[in-house]
């Protein structure tokens, strides 16, 4: 299949790409490279520097002629949308609708999209499941939630097909510890380098780890399954995030103190989500443990 991806030189990006090409996938990215690299990707692989709001992104459309798009370019800090609410609806509400627009114009037949467990807000109850209200606490939550929208709308106007992914909190190999890194990525850095990282809060918040292999696998998945669908991708597992540090510390064989600071505003005090129907619809299964994962990404961060 002739697949594009979006942002596919980040993080979870470059990880779907790696996928896609061990399938034998047609593939060609597009990332502005302001948070992704180069380096992420196989040689081979065809990029185009482009942002998803410029007029080149129709061109790339018209050439390359994709049956799919991966969408996983965005804005994906929530303090960085609560600092300044207008890039982050530009980026991820106005980019994305710019690529559904292109999408209907030149036939493609699926989009598959990056979505959040910010949507969610804070959980009701425990875990999270697809029927549970959706009351996001951040500008980046919101523009998340407003993209799935619009694929509601294409798929019942224009006929597109969609599959919504709304990611736990994602970690693994190539994820930056600087900038906008979760949690076990500053971690990570902070273990090799013998840095005491700072928890925010009393680090008793809980949190669902998902592995990046795994994500990338959810993605590849629905590229032809899980129609028009929304879909929670995680592991299941909830942790909080000292015993997070606890374990990455056990693993590392290190002892580091830990800097507490005040809560952040936008912060969810517990998240799990259920994959329930996401193992039904895209026959898969989150197969990386969470100790097998965190040790994969302390070996690449040292």
């Amino acid at each position: 299949m002739k697949v594009l991806v979006t942002g596919g030189c980040g993080f979870i990006g470059s990880h779907i790409v790696d996928k896609l090409i061990r399938e034998k996938h047609d593939v060609y990215v597009v990332d502005n490279l302001v948070s992704g690299h180069k380096k992420n990707l196989d040689p081979s692989v065809q990029i185009m520097d482009c942002d998803i709001n410029s007029d080149l992104m129709e061109k790339v459309i018209q050439d390359f002629q994709p049956e799919a798009i991966i969408h996983q370019a965005a804005q994906v800090s929530v303090a960085s949308s609560i600092n300044d609410i207008l890039y982050d609806e530009n980026v991820n509400i106005r980019g994305s609708v710019n690529l559904i627009n292109l999408a209907k114009k030149y036939g493609v037949k699926k989009m598959v999209f990056a979505s959040s467990a910010a949507v969610y807000g804070n959980p009701v109850s425990l875990p999270v499941d697809l029927n549970h209200p959706t009351s996001p606490l951040s500008p980046y939550g919101v523009s998340k939630l407003s993209v799935e929208y619009y694929l509601k709308m294409a798929s019942q106007t224009f006929g597109l097909d969609y599959t919504i992914l709304r990611y736990a909190n994602v970690y693994g190999p190539r994820q930056d510890a600087h900038g906008e890194g979760g949690v076990i990525a500053i971690f990570s850095d902070c273990l090799a380098n013998g840095k005491a990282p700072t928890i925010f809060g009393d680090g008793e918040q809980t949190r669902d780890f998902v592995y990046v292999e795994d994500v990338a696998a959810a993605n590849v998945s629905a590229l032809t399954m899980g129609h028009n669908q929304t879909l929670n991708v995680s592991s299941g597992e909830e942790i909080t995030v000292n015993k997070l540090f606890e374990t990455m510390q056990e693993a590392a064989g290190t002892s580091l103190e830990v800097n507490y600071k005040e809560e952040r505003s936008g912060d969810i005090r517990k998240s799990v989500l259920c994959n329930k129907v996401t193992k039904e619809q895209l026959n898969w299964n989150p197969k990386t443990s969470l100790l097998e994962g965190l040790q994969n990404t302390l070996n690449f961060y040292k």
